[in-house]
């Protein structure tokens, strides 16, 4: 008799617990992001950094073109190419680096917060990646947050951290959306 009320303490507390979890959880998992409806028109100015200390360098995105195969931006006046989902397939900073090679990274969604830049508070997810490269530039590990934005159809804010460049930042310092 007393094994059987052991166990059904033990299977409350599991439910309870398995209950705590799903409320904390859920929020995060309760939410969900279209695809970016990105316009012809649209602009987003970019304040970045690299290392401590470093200089502020603006890049200001316009987008040029957008059809089903992706999105075509300036990115600084140099052609910028996304996938639909935003995700770079050329860019000038790739172009510019002269350096080939093969990245790889694990991204997971860990959380919808908010978070609060120069171009104001928004509502975004949390996204980490961990990976790694190789190439002609050398290789390492790498680390990335960013912080992508519904309302401001971007990532607002990025924290990059790389074993061959270290750290740098980016964050949305304005934004004008198209109708």
């Amino acid at each position: 008799m007393q094994a059987i009320e052991c166990g059904s303490v033990v299977r409350r507390l599991s439910s309870v617990a398995v209950l705590a979890l799903a409320v904390l959880t859920g929020p995060v998992l309760a939410q969900k992001a279209d695809r970016p409806n990105v316009k012809v028109g649209d602009r987003w100015l970019f304040a970045m950094r690299s290392g401590p200390g470093a200089a502020k360098l603006d890049l200001a995105w316009v987008a040029k073109s957008v059809t089903p195969a992706g999105v075509e931006r300036t990115a600084s006046g140099q052609q910028l190419a996304l996938t639909p989902d935003l995700n770079a397939v050329e860019s000038p900073r790739r172009k510019n680096s002269g350096a080939k090679g093969r990245v790889s990274y694990n991204v997971a969604v860990v959380g919808y917060e908010k978070v609060r830049v120069a171009a104001g508070e928004f509502d975004a997810f949390k996204l980490e990646a961990k990976g790694s490269y190789s190439g002609t530039g050398g290789e390492g590990n790498a680390i990335r947050k960013y912080w992508y934005a519904p309302a401001a159809r971007a990532v607002v804010k990025g924290e990059y951290w790389d074993t061959y460049r270290g750290s740098s930042t980016i964050e949305l310092v304005e934004f004008q959306l198209q109708p």
